[in-house]
């Protein structure tokens, strides 16, 4: 009776493996035992942190365990998730922030030790003199890539900036810069430590090297209400204004009831309102006989997103203001509007110099013109219509009037034809999941210069969308600390030399031509 139950557990064990479903069982146990064998032995060494190489599991040849990151370095797992015994724990963005923060450290050391880059290859300096004395480039081109050439030997220096107030400028970071036509002023935006945003004006004659020191100009008026958009505007004379839209306010008013709990008691709205500011009272003393501070003019116009400046003699001292599913077009010395219906939010706003339109991108991804000679309630004012696949955050319109470039959410830089309404040419690179970045055009240097939402600032060819050069943030990648750039063929005026500026967090850097 022992000897054939024996028997019976001996050919039971042993017709086990001969069935294909325990042959596959019993080799996936094997394997999950062993894959849950390495994030256990993981766990004993207490003191050992994982680098910050870039290799992930997906890539190397070892399982990719869900919750668990593989360091291809230390040769063993890491576990993801907290709350465990590991002194170090991890997550997905953390690993991507020490992989992007190790990539822009590692293109810092390169372009401090590279004094001089080429942006396209065959091309330095000593070749295109020699092919400009050959006629092989006419003065256009030979101009042209000469600029290319410059862009990319830009070095960076740090800006000393000098206020009336020291301890604001140590505090106080730069939430977005606009340079005025001649770029001899800086107009900033800065948010205070304690909340709210505050403006000032950085006069950039004083730009000169090899001493880079500029002087800030402040002002006492203050609002703790988010800026949407700002741009120049040439009222009494040329950029003798700035004008700002204000987001809405939406304030709550609890008060403790006879229980001691919080209940609302109602809500407080402030809409939002375009401001004109003059510039003049950012100068703290006037010159004799000179300009007297303009009025500060404030309109109500509520949930704006964009704004322009109308140079166009057929719009005079008049500015646009993109809202909800709305245009309009008010004249600062009458105060009429015109109002336009649209199907989307308007983000981006352009006027053009000789033709009366006014360029609008919209939320939908599409880029109407307006006929300014059309009234609100006439019929055909939309003059072109081009269409993105994401929602349109700038609009620049080239000099001859015949393109426009639009950059969108989806990281998509396009230049467009009127004429044909067709893509003529695409940028490459830029990155931008849902932020409103702006995008600046240059024709006079033939460059198109983006900063994504990365902390990369870009600069492309406009000729033919080669990517000339790619910088880093000089501070650590953040979505809150997006720098802020201003190019110019002329900082500080008409004498200076053609650079960039880049303003993040409390310093100013100027990247200038050698």
């Amino acid at each position: 009776m022992h000897k054939s139950s024996w028997q019976n557990r001996r050919h039971g064990r042993r017709s086990h493996p001969q069935n294909p479903w325990f042959r596959q069982h019993g080799s996936n146990e094997r394997h999950n035992a062993g894959a849950q064998q390495s994030p256990r032995h993981s766990s004993h060494c207490d003191d050992e942190a994982p680098s910050t190489s870039s290799g992930t599991a997906g890539s190397s040849s070892v399982p990719d365990l869900p919750g668990y990151y593989y360091d291809p370095e230390k040769k063993r797992y890491f576990r993801l998730l907290p709350g465990h015994n590991n002194c170090n724990p991890l997550t997905k963005e953390s690993i991507r922030q020490k992989e992007m923060e190790s990539k822009r450290l590692q293109l810092l050391e390169q372009e401090d030790k590279q004094g001089k880059k080429i942006a396209r290859l065959g091309f330095n300096a000593s070749s295109l003199l020699q092919k400009s004395k050959l006629g092989f480039l006419n003065v256009t081109s030979y101009c042209r890539l000469a600029h290319e050439l410059r862009v990319s030997c830009m070095q960076r220096k740090k800006v000393q900036i000098q206020s009336s107030d020291p301890s604001a400028l140590a505090s106080d970071r730069f939430n977005m810069i606009l340079a005025d036509t001649n770029s001899d002023r800086l107009f900033t935006v800065n948010d205070v430590k304690v909340g709210g945003s505050k403006y000032g004006i950085i006069n950039l004659r004083g730009l000169k090297t090899p001493a880079l020191r500029v002087h800030m100009h402040e002002n006492l008026y203050f609002t703790n209400r988010k800026v949407n958009a700002v741009c120049w505007a040439s009222l009494n004379h040329l950029d003798s204004h700035i004008l700002y839209l204000l987001a809405e306010e939406t304030l709550y008013l609890t008060v403790l009831n006879s229980f001691s709990r919080l209940c609302l008691m109602g809500i407080a709205e402030t809409p939002g309102c375009a401001t004109l500011l003059p510039a003049s009272l950012f100068v703290s003393s006037h010159p004799a006989g000179g300009d007297r501070p303009g009025m500060l003019c404030s309109f109500r116009i509520p949930g704006a997103w964009s704004c322009a400046w109308s140079l166009n003699i057929q719009a005079n001292n008049c500015f646009s203001t993109g809202l909800s599913r709305r245009v309009l077009v008010t004249s600062v010395v009458t105060g009429h509007r015109q109002s336009f219906g649209t199907s989307s939010d308007v983000l981006a706003q352009q006027f053009a110099l000789m033709a009366p339109l006014l360029f609008n991108g919209c939320r939908s991804g599409e880029i109407f013109a307006i006929d300014l000679r059309c009234r609100n309630q006439g019929k055909g004012w939309q003059a072109t219509r081009l269409f993105h696949d994401s929602a349109v955050t700038s609009v620049q319109i080239l000099q001859e009037e015949q393109c426009v470039m639009a950059s969108d959410m989806a990281g998509t830089i396009k230049l467009w034809d009127l004429r044909t309404t067709k893509c003529i040419r695409q940028y490459e690179g830029h990155v931008n999941e849902y932020a409103h970045l702006p995008l600046h055009v240059h024709e006079e240097e033939g460059i198109v210069v983006a900063v994504g939402q990365d902390c990369y600032t870009r600069i492309w060819s406009l000729h033919d969308a080669q990517l000339l050069r790619t910088i880093p943030s000089p501070h650590p990648t953040s979505k809150a600390d997006i720098p802020s750039v201003a190019f110019s063929s002329r900082l500080g005026g008409f004498q200076g030399a053609p650079g960039l500026l880049m303003a993040v967090r409390q310093d100013l850097y100027c990247f200038s031509y050698s």
